[in-house]
This record gives structure tokens, C-alpha cells and sequence, in this order.
């Protein structure tokens, strides 16, 4: 099976260049199922049910969210609605929308994807990751219910979203790391099986502070005080994400490697798929 997973969408041209593109890349790569973190696409800070619809129609299977989820208070209402919306499965329960779900790929498979933030300086702090991710696999475990499984762990900390990898290694198909912005260089296939990279990177503006308009950013940096509003940077968006192909018979990670598309990044495509 191959899997493309794309890292957050910052504001309108991240999310656009994500929709232009994505159909594309499901026609040109032969993908089966596609991941989006959509998080911060509404402006920079959440998602409102219109973009999350046509990030859907652009292609994408699932959209996984972090600790931005709420800041359109409009996803409150629609979370529910939408079995395709994923907000972090460690909320307390009773919280809006669902953590994971069982979803059919265009190849046949069931997969199973499931969102999960992490504590380490992140706001607020949820409910134990680890024990959240223990009750998902143990409902729908790999070769039994589910012929791949995804985890979008959100978190700031590299050192918890390693830990998380070793955790589930053997027992998912694919960790993959978000909300700090910035891919990583570690794309690597543990020793279990489960292909893992610490930070998908976003899909938006790198002349920018994580998406951002850096002016502001840099002057809170530099003055401690306020100016303004931060806003989302609108200049060309490049796509970032990373590929993995899953071995129909085990459901464990056969190859991985990032995938990059636009300007300032160094573009690349994972060979196994040119």
C-alpha cells in the first residue's frame, strides 16, 4: 500500500497549493490513502468545516488536527458530523469528535488512523498518549482489524515523539511526527517494522516563522511586547510531507523517505515512487 502523509496546512496558501496539487499526486504516484494534518489552515490557527470538506474533495482520506482543533469555534459543532475529522484521541472523554477511525483505502485495505498529542510543553495537556494509544490497538489491532495503522503524533518534544514510535513499533505501520513545522531528517524504519519521522513539516510559506508573518514573531522576540496579530505568511507554499509503502502482508513499513514540492526547500520525491 502507499501512503502519502502531508504535515500542517498554514493558512490560504498552504492549503491551496495542497489542493492544487494533491489530486495530482494521487494520479501520478498510484497512491492508496492520504493524510493531511489540517490544524492550522483556517489563518493559521484551526480549520473551518468548508476547508476541511474540500481538502476531502482535493483527495485527502483523513484530516488529523492537534492543539489547534478548537480555535474555529465552528469545529465544535461539525466535529461530529464528519467521521473523516480527527481531533487528538487523548481529550477527555465526552470532548467533540473522535480520536481514530477505521477507513477503506483505494486499494481495499482497512486502515486505521489515529491522532494523539502529546503532554511535553504542550497546551493544554491532555490525557496519557501512551495509555490513549494502548486502548486504540488493543480495539483494532494490526493483521486482526486493520490491515495498516497511521499515527499522527502532535507534539512539541522530539524525545516523547521517539519514545511514542518505540512504543507502538511492531504494533503500527506508521508514526509520523507533527506540529512543530520544520521537517526532520530522520525518516527511518524501526526496528519493529513501524516506519517513523519525527516532523512531517508543514505545507505553507517557509519565508516565514512556522507559517507565520515573521514581523511579528521576531518583534515579540526581540521587544517581549505585542504589536499586532499574528498572521498567517501568504507568499509561495511548499508542500511537505513524507511517503511510505506498507507491506500487504504484514502491514509493517517496507519503505520511507520525505516528500517535498515549491520553493526554499530542496524539492524531493521518494525514489521508490519516480
Amino acid at each position: 500500500m502507499r501512503l502519502l502523509f502531508l504535515g500542517d496546512m498554514v493558512g490560504k496558501t498552504g492549503r491551496t497549493a495542497v489542493w492544487d496539487r494533491l489530486p495530482g499526486l494521487i494520479s501520478d504516484l498510484k497512491l492508496d490513502f492520504v493524510v493531511v494534518n489540517g490544524e492550522n489552515a483556517a489563518g493559521g490557527f484551526g480549520i473551518t468545516e468548508d476547508i476541511f470538506l474540500e481538502t476531502i474533495n482535493a483527495g485527502a482520506d483523513v484530516v488529523t488536527t492537534g492543539n489547534h482543533v478548537w480555535d474555529q469555534k465552528e469545529a465544535v459543532a461539525f466535529a461530529g458530523r464528519h467521521d473523516q475529522f480527527l481531533r487528538p484521541a487523548n481529550y477527555p472523554q465526552g470532548t467533540p469528535g473522535r480520536g481514530s477511525g477505521l477507513f477503506y483505502a483505494r486499494n481495499g485495505a482497512r486502515v486505521l488512523v489515529a491522532n494523539v498529542m502529546g503532554r511535553v510543553f504542550m497546551h493544554p495537556e491532555l490525557d496519557d498518549p501512551f495509555k490513549s494509544a494502548e486502548v486504540i490497538l488493543a480495539a483494532c489491532p494490526l493483521k486482526e482489524q486493520a490491515d495498516a495503522i497511521i499515527f499522527d503524533f502532535h507534539a512539541e518534544a522530539t524525545s516523547e515523539k521517539q519514545c511514542f514510535g518505540h512504543f507502538v513499533d511492531g504494533r503500527a505501520s506508521f508514526v509520523v511526527g507533527t506540529h512543530t513545522h520544520v521537517p526532520t531528517a530522520d525518516a527511518q524504519i524501526l526496528n519493529g517494522g513501524t516506519a517513523y519521522m519525527s516532523d512531517a513539516g508543514m505545507c505553507g510559506d517557509y519565508d516565514s516563522s512556522l507559517g507565520m508573518d515573521k514581523e511579528e514573531p521576531l518583534n515579540r522576540f526581540i521587544s517581549k511586547m505585542p504589536k499586532g496579530r499574528m498572521e498567517a505568511a501568504n507568499g509561495p507554499a511548499t508542500i511537505c510531507g513524507v511517503g511510505v509503502e506498507i507491506s500487504d502482508s504484514t502491514g509493517l513499513a517496507e519503505k520511507i523517505a520525505p516528500l517535498r514540492l515549491g520553493p526554499r526547500l530542496a524539492e524531493t520525491v521518494p525514489e521508490f515512487w519516480r
